[in-house]
């Protein structure tokens, strides 16, 4: 009879020789057949051990992920430059915050009016910056995908704004004039009193050497410059429309323009700047279209830079944990 080992359904013979000796003698013992059978069960056992299939047990042929230079370097890149625009958010956040604060715009009386105050332009502009890049600082540092990919989600998004708006105001620009010009009459007539408005508007004209919208004549609209109106600034201007607002070169004189739109152009040309914001503001944009163009270009390319660098180091996250 024929006897054979049965491991994990792999049969194997014993020796001719063994199956002989008991063929012949069944019932007597055979020598020194213990230390045989256990030789033989051990080079069955390494058989199969070299043939059994590796199920991912060895570590040492177990591929492993590791991070490159690069993608440290895009970590920490990343890191510094969303760090540094955390703080800008700040600031610009903490300068609307102060604004409000120093008018006085929570108070009850002013709070209805508060939607329209240009100091909430940078308490929003501050408050997202902010959000944004913490975000994307701190998921940068701590490996985090969920913040990363928050983070290129909005960055995606801020870039399709952009471009959508390019080309809104690309296929409006006949109308842009319209609404560039009923803003600047709202800040003329706000004028007095809003420091807002009225820092916007002296740094236009004293900047652009414009006087009102269209021409000087426009500050008719404002209560305090108007002909009827009782006080010492009626028919007169702002100081910043005039030539010389500095008297002697050292001196404001906030009086430089009383009375300037009883003036005719010529007698007035000598006093006052006669043309138009809107105008000036045509012909700064004309002068500085290329500057204007390439720093768009720029600022979207650093966005999609940014958010090329946030998508490769997700990658390496996601691969490093899948083999860590």
């Amino acid at each position: 009879m024929r006897r054979y080992l049965v491991i994990k359904n792999i049969c194997l013979p014993w020796s001719r020789r063994d199956t002989t000796q008991n063929e012949s003698s069944p019932l007597i013992p055979k020598e020194n057949s213990a230390k045989e059978d256990a030789e033989e069960l051990s080079n069955v056992s390494t058989e199969f051990h070299q043939a059994e299939p590796n199920n991912g047990e060895d570590n040492s042929t177990q591929p492993h992920y590791r991070y490159s230079f690069m993608d440290y370097f895009l970590k920490y890149f990343l890191f510094l430059c969303n760090l540094v625009f955390t703080v800008l958010g700040l600031v610009v956040l903490c300068l609307g915050m102060w604004g409000l604060i120093s008018k006085e715009s929570f108070a009850q009386e002013k709070i209805g009016s508060i939607g329209t105050d240009p100091m909430l332009i940078l308490v929003t502009m501050g408050f997202v910056l902010t959000l944004l890049c913490l975000s994307g600082c701190v998921g940068a540092l701590r490996e985090n995908c969920s913040l990363l990919k928050l983070f290129s989600a909005a960055v995606l998004a801020l870039i399709t704004a952009q471009v959508l708006a390019a080309i809104v105001a690309y296929n409006l620009q006949d109308q842009i004039g319209g609404y560039l010009r009923s803003g600047m009459l709202a800040a003329m007539v706000h004028y007095q009193d809003d420091l807002d408005l009225r820092f916007i508007t002296d740094e236009i004209q004293s900047n652009l050497q414009c006087c009102g919208a269209d021409d000087y004549r426009d500050w008719e609209l404002n209560i305090y410059y108007n002909c009827s109106a009782p006080g010492v600034l009626a028919c007169g201007v702002p100081a910043t429309c005039c030539l010389d607002p500095l008297e002697n070169g050292t001196v404001w004189n906030s009086q430089c323009g009383l009375g300037a739109q009883l003036l005719d152009e010529f007698s007035a040309q000598s006093v006052i700047f006669l043309g138009g914001c809107l105008g000036g503001i045509s012909r700064w944009i004309e002068q500085h279209e290329g500057l204007i163009g390439t720093v768009g270009v720029v600022l979207l390319g650093v966005q999609i830079l940014t958010l090329f660098i946030t998508t490769r180091l997700l990658e390496s996250i996601q691969w490093h944990k899948v083999y860590i």
